[in-house]
């Protein structure tokens, strides 16, 4: 079975989010089942050295204002496709920002240019490969399974998966003609959404297939709280939305080979975390005073993230004995607060603005527990890696945290499968209770190492997640399967 991936970023090549580790690890999953993936990006700077080595296998003189063409190569057990347009995608810093921090005033081209050529792939123009079926991630990608609902003959089907419902590409109606979509399209039940063009709208209204990341945000996208505006769509492709839960790389994240760690540890041998503890004290200049644990935050610093909440309830944690290490960016006000509250807590309170992948590793190889207070929340990853490395995640019960982490209640205590501390409402108020239990538990030694044990023995990897995929892969192609 022949599958074409298509996305805006993929790990460990260009990475902003959870979708890239998901693009990145997902096809090397599926590869025992039978599957192979191609993946399609574009051709960043970043992936400039990738290009000169790939193999041209098509080319256009114009794609959105200028000549493209697609280069095939396997990189790091990945097989891409590079879309290589320097008019719209060969530029400096993020990939979706100028240096502003405004989107590119041509993302539109710029997406449409990749879902576009996607679709051109899907339909056989590659000599000697086409794909059975076309996966489209996020809104970058929403427009393939337009094109291909436009284009004539028979196309393959496509699976829309949502990894956050929060980005959905929204962009002005007169634009339909230049990014070459009919305007039959452009309709309260197409890609029309309040006026303007919606790309994730355009792959949920046209893909066979719809997918988002853990079962309990698939439920929580159909209510009007999540939806986004998107939920009485939702609801009516219902019997074609499944929730299923992302994974992680288990080699890439693994506390007993890290490379990353002072000291790598298993859940037999605990007591070489304490020298990974060390190192992040160090990092972050804090002290090792105080008898509570040790928090860490990885995330971007966004109120969708929660973090404003955490920023309230700081003197509490402070005042609990324990340590707060955060590393991230994002929103300059809560970028600024964060700076204030560690010169307001010397010791206590550590903050690096910024993005360090091998630092990301310690702090979840050093760490007591992971604070993830997010008002929703996908799936999320970080709460995965703080099982694997015994890092005790303290999540919101929103999203994929509430499908991953077994709160510390009695009844869970009791029967030895805690794994976390879960918290709800999201609320300053709830999650200082949150911390308050968590500093609590981490008093009880036994009961903490037994949480922590139990926590890495959780299945985190991509095993039973990439046999969904499969079974809905195998249902889009079974005699009868609507095909659009």
């Amino acid at each position: 079975m022949n599958l074409l991936f298509v996305a805006s970023e993929c790990a460990p090549f260009v990475k902003t989010g959870g979708l890239a580790d998901v693009v990145g690890a997902l096809p090397k999953a599926l590869a025992p089942l039978g599957v192979s993936v191609r993946v399609m990006l574009p051709a960043y700077p970043a992936l400039a050295d990738g290009a000169a080595e790939g193999t041209e296998v098509w080319r256009r003189a114009d794609l959105q204002g200028g000549p493209a063409r697609l280069l095939a190569i396997d990189a790091d057990g990945i097989d891409l496709l590079l879309l290589e347009a320097p008019h719209l995608y060969d530029r400096p810093g993020n990939i979706y920002l100028g240096a502003d921090g405004q989107d590119w005033p041509d993302n539109a081209e710029r997406f449409a240019a990749l879902s576009l050529a996607a679709a051109e792939v899907a339909m056989g123009a590659l000599e000697g490969w086409q794909p059975d079926i076309v996966h489209a991630h996020d809104w970058q990608a929403g427009l393939v399974p337009a094109y291909l609902h436009q284009a004539d003959g028979p196309t393959p089907p496509c699976v829309m998966t949502i990894h956050n419902i929060a980005f959905q590409g929204l962009f002005d109606a007169s634009l339909m003609t230049s990014l070459g979509l009919s305007s039959s399209l452009y309709t309260p039940d197409g890609i029309e959404y309040f006026g303007r063009i919606g790309f994730l709208k355009a792959g949920l209204a046209f893909a066979q297939k719809i997918t988002t990341v853990s079962p309990t945000y698939a439920r929580e996208l159909m209510l009007p709280d999540f939806g986004m505006g998107l939920d009485g769509l939702l609801r009516a492709r219902q019997a074609d939305l499944t929730g299923i839960l992302n994974g992680i790389d288990l080699d890439i994240w693994d506390p007993e080979r890290d490379a990353a760690l002072t000291a790598p540890y298993s859940a037999k041998r605990l007591k070489a975390k304490v020298e990974n503890r060390a190192q992040v004290l160090k990092r972050f200049g804090l002290t090792a005073e105080g008898d509570g644990p040790l928090f860490c935050v990885i995330s971007r610093l966004t109120t969708q993230k929660g973090l404003d909440l955490l920023l309230e309830v700081l003197p509490a944690l402070v005042a609990r004995g324990a340590k707060l290490a955060v590393l991230g960016s994002g929103d300059k006000a809560l970028e600024a607060g964060y700076v204030a509250v560690s010169h307001a807590h010397p010791g206590a309170v550590g903050v690096i603005i910024g993005y360090d992948e091998p630092l990301s590793h310690l702090m979840q190889g050093g760490s007591d527990a992971i604070l993830i207070p997010s008002r929703f929340e996908p799936c999320g990853l970080t709460q995965l890696y703080g099982l694997r490395y015994g890092t005790v995640p303290v999540v919101a019960r929103t999203g994929g945290l509430a499908d991953t982490v077994i709160d510390a209640n009695e009844a869970a205590l009791s029967a030895k499968c805690a794994t976390g501390v879960q918290f709800a409402p999201v609320t300053a108020a709830a999650l200082e209770q949150a911390i308050h239990r968590t500093c609590d538990l981490y008093a009880q030694t036994t009961t903490w190492s037994g949480m922590i044990r139990r926590a890495m023995r959780h299945p985190v990897g991509w095993d039973v997640s990439a046999q969904a995929y499969h079974d809905i892969y195998v249902e889009l192609l079974s005699p009868g399967a609507q095909r659009g």
